[in-house]
């Protein structure tokens, strides 16, 4: 079987690494790699260790079964225990394929989250401000630091666009799959004749890059500082402290002016670029790998229209898995978006198991 070939040579450089690093590490970068790489693949040796163990098991109580000198006693027992085997050999079977897929090598950074409201003027403004607060209160619940990084507020409740950083373990694990046009069907508190208006909103996660992860030499760097300026014109500020930084070689462009500190303002913008031009690297990387295929749950293009929340009937769906929530209220203040998120993942990790099987 391929899958047994596989399991074996992953067995194989587990008890190679495990022997070298027995010896002792030098602290160099190499040892720090092969001690990751041992660490990585720890849980994966132990979970075919299991899964031969079971093997083993069913095979046992199947020559059992099959030996006409077992009393029928022993037989029944066999037979029952069988059955149990057999049902769970598939599953950890699949737990450890999925363990073997390539990791994205994003999926453990912390993320940038971008939120903007699109077509539906105020209404959509107040649309992106509770899903701003959608993803804090998510964030909240998982432990996760939530870390504002700008909001361009309308003076009416709403935000025009709105940015943070989360930080935590897996974040951008579970949160890439929100990248995308969120649409929003209710009646506006302004509409007298209770005509129900559609609008929507634009979600981005990025990964958040390191320094290693993206160089930007300050030579392709046009940094203008402004004064800063808050809802309707009014003056937040009377020293240049706002930063705009433009990317010379790709055109990208980010402003920051939350803070009163040029400097401040300075450092966020240089993350959000960084996760800027790391997210349209792996987007190139990624078309590249995947040609014409495009994937069941979406490119993350920020274009794509990905959910739609319709207040009326209390119901969340999310058309790249056909899933709906009748649950409007609680996926709105995150308890019930890990629904969402969990069937998103699951979909993904199957799409990937069909590709290599």
């Amino acid at each position: 079987m391929i899958l047994d070939e596989k399991l074996d040579r992953v067995v194989a450089r587990y008890e190679e690494l495990r022997d070298t690093l027995a010896v002792g590490m030098d602290g160099s970068v190499a040892s720090i790699r092969l001690s990751k790489e041992y660490a990585d693949l720890t849980p994966v040796a132990e979970a075919i260790a299991d899964l031969k163990r079971l093997r083993a098991e069913a095979q046992d109580m199947g020559s059992m079964i099959a030996d006409p000198n077992t009393d029928a006693d022993m037989r029944a027992l066999a037979e029952e225990e069988f059955t149990a085997l057999t049902q769970r050999v598939p599953v950890l079977e699949r737990q450890v394929r999925l363990m073997l897929l390539p990791k994205d090598e994003a999926d453990e950074k912390n993320a940038i989250l971008e939120v903007r409201a699109g077509t539906g003027g105020e209404e959509a403004a107040l649309f992106a401000a509770e899903l701003f607060e959608m993803y804090r209160r998510y964030a909240q619940l998982r432990g996760w630091r939530f870390e504002m990084l700008q909001v361009s507020e309308t003076g009416l409740g709403g935000v025009k666009e709105a940015g943070a950083t989360i930080t935590g373990r897996n974040v951008f694990a579970r949160l890439k799959f929100e990248s995308g046009v969120h649409r929003v069907q209710r009646v506006p508190q302004t509409e007298a004749g209770g005509r129900i208006h559609t609008s929507a909103a634009t979600v981005a996660v990025l990964p958040e890059a390191e320094d290693v992860d993206i160089q930007v030499d300050d030579k392709d760097l046009r940094i203008d500082v402004f004064r800063a300026s808050g809802p309707g014109g009014q003056s937040v500020n009377t020293t240049d402290s706002a930063v705009r930084i433009t990317h010379l070689p790709t055109g990208i462009v980010v402003s920051q002016q939350d803070e009163k500190s040029q400097h401040k303002n300075k450092a966020k913008a240089m993350r959000i670029l960084r996760a800027r031009l790391y997210d349209a690297e792996r987007a190139m990387r990624d078309a590249e790998r995947a040609a014409d295929r495009k994937s069941q749950v979406g490119s993350g293009d920020r274009s794509e229209r990905i959910r739609t929340y319709n207040f009326p009937q209390g119901r969340v769906t999310d058309h790249r898995i056909n899933l709906t929530l009748y649950k409007i209220e609680k996926v709105m203040i995150g308890e019930a978006l890990d629904e969402l998120i969990e069937a998103l993942i699951a979909e993904h990790q199957a799409e990937r198991l069909a590709e290599v099987q």
